[in-house]
């Protein structure tokens, strides 16, 4: 049975959930209506689309690691702990899962339409996203392991993760600014 603070904290979590849910409906419903509105535009608002979808993704992606530093020195089960799985968790579903499915949405259109398919540049910046996504992909299945109880990694393997999505993000903004090939 839950207690009345766990019910209270729940019932924040879902208002919050439900007013990022409201806000990315609205986001993507001017992006839609901006798309009818100009179609000549539609390129340059779509990489608007794509560049806000990946500094969220991003900045869940810097955070979430240095959220379970602190987590990994909590005591499993305690109100520390509660605490940074209700912050993980919602920074997961919220931002995190939302702002990457749009940036690879919105990436793969802007790619197909410019024909960056066949760019060596192009093929190297899809590897390091999908480096990118392999490492959500982890933080998620760490991010569950944590809510169990079941972490099994010190604070400072947490601080060393921290830099693959750091790496990832230089090599892809590399890639996409410079060319070099």
């Amino acid at each position: 049975m839950a207690t009345p603070d766990r019910e209270i904290s729940e019932a924040k979590g879902r208002k919050a959930a439900l007013r990022a849910a409201m806000a990315l409906v609205v986001f993507l419903g001017l992006a839609a209506f901006i798309f009818l509105l100009s179609p000549s535009a539609r390129y340059d608002w779509a990489k608007a689309v794509h560049v806000i979808a990946v500094i969220s993704w991003m900045a869940g992606m810097l955070y979430l690691p240095r959220l379970f530093v602190y987590h990994s020195d909590a005591e499993p089960g305690s109100v520390q702990a509660e605490t940074f799985v209700v912050m993980e968790r919602r920074l997961l579903k919220v931002i995190m899962t939302p702002a990457m499915i749009v940036s690879w949405v919105v990436g793969l259109w802007l790619a197909w339409t410019a024909g960056f398919f066949a760019e060596l540049w192009f093929i190297g910046k899809l590897v390091a996203v999908l480096i990118m996504s392999w490492a959500h992909g982890y933080l998620a299945k760490s991010a569950r392991l944590f809510a169990e109880g079941r972490n099994e990694k010190p604070a400072r393997y947490w601080r060393i993760i921290n830099e693959v999505p750091t790496l990832a993000m230089i090599a892809i903004v590399i890639l996409v600014i410079v060319k070099p090939f």
